[in-house]
């Protein structure tokens, strides 16, 4: 064979790898294995001949399932991956139709923790330990204080299945603590710990003044505190020993602040 003829083959090779690259697109999952399979409604090309699908991979490698029909399921079990592991599938498909995932969400992460145990320590530490952990997913650490809950930090789940320890430092109020942890996954509904109690017996009440205030508040001690305006809106938030209120205009406000609520105003 002369180097014409090999040169005019590389070149219809080519074409026909083009051709064939323009005639096909793909879906691209990506996410993490969770223990389920996916499931992939597989219609005909628009010629009639033919499913819709033409290649599946997973992580990069060819899939062996039957895609030859009007449904079929992509199973992770041949890949021998562990729950948590990052998971990429790549659905090859026909330029005149679409195929339909019919549970993409599969591969999101899920709050599935169990809490082993949730305390806090004489060094204000927050310390909580789960198990069965699916997904990884971020730990919302909250603080029962002013009659809610509210966030005070977050902590990166490891998101595998075994025993996990957690450590958040937190800041305390006078007289009793509660805190707890919470993750919140695709679905939208959280899941939380119990509530761990600690109770300070060292910090003494705060208290503030004036009741009439021109330039600023002052507290006993430092303090965490939320400032609203007589129709609910949150004007000042911090944690500290004065609150500057000169941007303040004249009126009434009510004071979160310690353990406590209160109010003051402005003139």
């Amino acid at each position: 064979m002369n180097k014409l003829s090999v040169l005019l083959l590389v070149v219809a090779f080519g074409l026909v790898s083009t051709a064939k690259a323009q005639s096909e697109t793909s879906i691209i999952l990506q996410g993490h294995y969770q223990g389920r399979n996916i499931y992939v409604q597989n219609p005909f090309g628009s010629s009639g001949v033919g499913f819709c699908v033409t290649k599946v991979t997973v992580n990069g490698d060819v899939t062996t399932d039957e895609i030859a029909s009007s449904a079929f399921e992509i199973d992770f079990v041949n890949f021998q991956m562990k729950v948590g592991e990052p998971l990429e599938v790549e659905i090859f498909h026909k330029l005149d139709c679409t195929p339909k995932i019919i549970n993409p969400q599969v591969l999101e992460p899920q709050s599935t923790f169990e809490t082993i145990s949730i305390n806090v320590g004489d060094d204000q530490v927050l310390n909580w330990k789960t198990n069965k952990e699916t997904g990884k997913l971020t730990y919302i650490v909250e603080q029962y204080r002013w009659n809610k809950w509210i966030k005070v930090g977050e902590v990166e789940g490891n998101g595998t299945p075994g025993e996990q320890d957690y450590k958040f430092k937190v800041t305390t109020h006078s007289g009793e603590n509660k805190f707890r942890v919470k993750q919140v996954d695709y679905t939208g509904r959280p899941r939380m710990s119990t509530a761990a109690t600690f109770i300070d017996t060292e910090m003494k009440e705060v208290e503030f003044y004036p009741k009439k205030v021109k330039k600023e508040i002052t507290f006993t001690q430092k303090t965490k505190y939320e400032i609203f305006d007589s129709f609910g809106n949150i004007v000042k938030k911090g944690f500290g020993e004065k609150i500057d209120c000169t941007t303040l205009k004249k009126g009434l406000y009510y004071l979160n602040y310690d353990n406590t609520n209160d109010e003051f105003s402005k003139n």
